[in-house]
């Protein structure tokens, strides 16, 4: 299986509910670098996965309305716990539809899987991957 990797950061603010998360259910900010994996069982005729330039303007794309907000003021997750696994789940929706559209470029129907990785902090992480279908 052939894999190309894109990166990017959000800065976000949110808050939990719940005693299960202790003090972060204080409003406090986090900066996630976002990984996405794109994966594919041949490569193209030009012998690539995706083409990284269109798959970092996606990734930038699903970012961008995450950027610099307080997660718990978007009308989308409301009543939703913005949890790192959560959030991945979201950018991973976006990823696959922008693959599934053709939004990364010829080739991209060839994509069978995603992995989104946010990472947390230099000690933890949370993924979302799954297949990306019609």
């Amino acid at each position: 299986m052939f894999a190309v990797e894109v990166r990017d950061h959000i800065m976000i603010a949110h808050s939990f509910k719940g005693d299960l998360f202790g003090p972060a259910q204080r409003l406090h900010g986090a900066t996630f670098v976002v990984d996405v994996a794109f994966f594919r069982e041949t490569m193209t005729s030009d012998n690539v996965v995706v083409d990284i330039g269109r798959a970092h303007d996606a990734l930038k794309a699903t970012l961008g309305p995450l950027n610099y907000r307080n997660l718990d003021e978007i009308p989308e997750f409301a009543g939703q716990q913005t949890t790192t696994e959560f959030l991945s789940k979201h950018i991973f929706d976006r990823m696959a539809a922008a693959a599934r559209n053709g939004d990364l470029g010829p080739g991209s129907e060839g994509i069978v899987k995603i992995r989104v990785m946010l990472h947390e902090s230099h000690v933890a992480r949370a993924w979302y991957e799954g297949p990306v279908v019609a």
